[in-house]
């Protein structure tokens, strides 16, 4: 590995590593946020995946989790949104191809390749993470819109991994709208039941643990009805008694002045759950 920046932040560093990812076929960067509480010994970690067009980058520099984790003693670990660099698939847009991975495995060409996203990030990254640096076996993960995505479905499907799950933003049902019939048709194929196995909402049905959810979402988000519909995986787990707090937040739109202003409510929330 090669740490490429270091910062002091809030007590901590804030620092950026590039490694070569064997799962991606590439170098990879992700960013790691080291409170002042690692100096006494291994800590737990809130990983955060970004969304559509981002890389490591936006949530460190423009997110504000530092703080509020330098607060309860939390690892914030960042991973970047896919695969990128010269010889990986890429598509015209921003919504599909490199910075656009849905974090899944994809099984169609040309994507396959490289774009094992969900390996990645729950083998290889966890087990470099876990070898190099101060983090204890408790986690959470969070994310916004594709991010938001990525940490529900990855922890609806790996029941035990993390003691808490909350989202920003997130696309809860892809399989219904037209970022997500995208992604998944290029990187999945066309059949639809694949699909199911990376949605959210249809993931709550076959899930052997009923683990609290935290969703904030803004009233004044340009993508609300047409991409998110937080109304769907809001039904869903009322039907399935799934324990779901769901925020509207008046006058919020997509952007990261939303996500910035309710990070401290979402690093409390996993707080509870590993620190408890």
């Amino acid at each position: 590995m090669e740490r490429i920046e270091s910062k002091a932040c809030f007590g901590g560093r804030q620092e950026v590593w590039r490694h070569d990812s064997k799962v991606l076929g590439v170098p990879m960067n992700f960013a790691v946020y080291l409170p002042p509480q690692v100096a006494d010994g291994p800590r737990p970690a809130l990983w955060y995946l970004s969304g559509l067009t981002c890389s490591e980058q936006n949530v460190i520099t423009k997110g504000g989790f530092q703080q509020h984790c330098a607060r309860h003693g939390i690892v914030l670990i960042c991973p970047d949104t896919s695969p990128k660099g010269e010889g990986v698939a890429d598509a015209e847009g921003w919504d599909l191809g490199q910075a656009a991975s849905f974090y899944l495995n994809a099984t169609q060409a040309p994507w396959k390749a490289h774009y094992q996203m969900e390996t990645y990030l729950t083998q290889e990254l966890p087990a470099l993470i876990a070898e190099h640096f101060p983090v204890s076996g408790k986690q959470g993960i969070t994310g916004h819109s594709m991010g938001g995505h990525g940490a529900l479905v990855l922890g609806l499907r790996e029941p035990g991994r993390f003691s808490s799950i909350s989202a920003f933003s997130p696309i809860v049902n892809p399989s219904g709208v037209p970022w997500g019939q995208k992604a998944f048709s290029a990187y999945l194929g066309a059949d639809e039941d694949t699909w199911a196995q990376w949605d959210a909402t249809r993931l709550l049905d076959g899930v052997s643990e009923r683990q609290p959810i935290l969703i904030d979402q803004g009233q004044a988000d340009s993508f609300l009805g047409p991409q998110l519909q937080p109304e769907v995986f809001q039904a869903a787990c009322e039907r399935l008694g799934h324990p779901l707090t769901l925020r509207m937040q008046p006058g919020y739109d997509h952007s990261y002045y939303f996500v910035s202003t309710f990070a401290g409510d979402h690093v409390d929330w996993h707080a509870k759950a590993l620190l408890g």
